[in-house]
């Protein structure tokens, strides 16, 4: 079975249920995640926002920034984000990270939360976010990290239904990946997730 297909399917069959259920139980680690990427944010930026899913990030940080445009590879999460956006000012569409449609230098910024070590070539999300960003534009990856604590069962629970995680990265191993990829960290930190632990990183190209 093609795992790249069944990730899609996963998120496609959750759409409706996952705005609530990060809600609920990652209510904490997205308050974080917004106070930790809003100091990085200004008024002039162009965003384009990869993986948004039904809008955790999106609603809370688009207001902050000159354009914001969130996408998701699944047409179902983006139907749930456009429903819930409430009129703010985000675009949102539907795009495959690794094949973006944007002309090179686009954004001044590209945010992918909690999406690179569930793709099975994030080497191509890469290098398509070095190309639409612009010369010395941010790369702000908060992405899920084997360090600590992590919850097996829940874990279990989601891949018995289709989830699958490509990448099993620690916060040191998901650094230097990065950086071998060509983009230079400014920052990191580690928060505590219910699931897993999250590395946050805010890198310049």
């Amino acid at each position: 079975m093609d795992k790249e297909i069944t990730n899609k399917k996963f998120w496609e069959k959750v759409a409706k249920l996952y705005a609530p259920m990060q809600e609920r139980r990652n209510r904490k680690l997205y308050q974080e995640l917004c106070e930790i990427i809003s100091k990085s944010l200004n008024k002039n930026m162009q965003v384009l926002e990869l993986a948004c899913g039904t809008g955790q990030l999106t609603f809370p940080l688009c207001k902050k920034v000159a354009g914001w445009e969130a996408t998701d590879f699944s047409e179902k999460m983006i139907e749930e984000a456009k429903a819930r956006a409430s009129n703010l000012p985000v675009t949102f569409t539907v795009q495959d990270a690794t094949n973006l449609p944007y002309e090179d230098g686009r954004f001044d910024t590209v945010v992918i939360a909690n999406a690179l070590h569930i793709m099975p070539n994030p080497d191509k999300a890469l290098t398509e976010i070095r190309r639409v960003l612009k010369k010395g534009g941010l790369l702000i990856a908060p992405t899920f990290v084997y360090d600590g604590k992590i919850n097996k069962i829940r874990i279990w629970l989601m891949e018995t239904v289709g989830f699958h995680t490509f990448h099993k990265w620690k916060s040191d191993e998901y650094v230097e990946y990065v950086c071998n990829k060509g983009f230079n960290i400014i920052d990191s930190s580690v928060i505590i997730g219910e699931m897993l632990p999250e590395c946050i990183l805010i890198c310049k190209t």
